[in-house]
């Protein structure tokens, strides 16, 4: 007859019981990991292609674990696909299934509806209408921040989420 000793058995079964919780909760932090990842790639396009910031566009980004992603500035989506005939003409990567609307004549808006001298920044020319001054504009380029982001953390969360896990499971559970 063979004798079978088994030993730590409890501790096995303390370490099945927590491991479902552990792995669930893992996989969610990986995620977050890697979102805050996409965040991060964002901040720094923006940073790389932006000539004046308040850091307003940066600050505005929202997440959630279930994988959503969004930024809740106004502007963002003005930056990321232009306006007007020149964000039309603009390159640019859109989702599949939309498409995008722009204006197709030029537009005023007041000059002192902004912080900054957009004629000095970016060219816009200003026009005295009425005794007030106006900037004329056909819109702006595209300049994507998130897409690219969003392209590059594609490739990279599996890896991520996996290093996650692997770590929490050592740290939770033990070698």
């Amino acid at each position: 007859m063979i004798n079978v000793e088994l030993r730590r058995l409890d501790e096995l079964k303390t370490k099945l019981k927590k491991l479902p919780s552990v792995v669930a909760n893992a996989t969610a932090n990986g995620q977050e990991n890697a979102i805050e990842q996409a965040e991060a790639y964002a901040v720094d396009e923006l940073q790389s292609s932006i000539k004046y910031s308040t850091g307003e566009l940066a600050r505005s980004f929202k997440h959630e674990v279930i994988g959503r992603w969004w930024n809740s500035s106004m502007v963002a989506v003005f930056r990321e696909f232009g306006t007007g005939l020149v964000g039309e003409m603009s390159d640019k990567q859109l989702p599949q299934g939309v498409a995008i609307t722009y204006r197709q004549t030029p537009w005023f808006f007041p000059v002192d509806a902004v912080d900054l001298d957009l004629t000095k920044i970016y060219g816009i020319p200003k026009i005295k209408i009425n005794g007030k001054y106006f900037y004329r504009t056909a819109g702006q380029p595209a300049r994507q921040f998130m897409t690219p982001a969003a392209n590059r953390i594609e490739k990279e969360a599996p890896e991520i989420i996996k290093k996650t896990v692997d770590q929490e499971l050592r740290d939770k559970l033990g070698n």
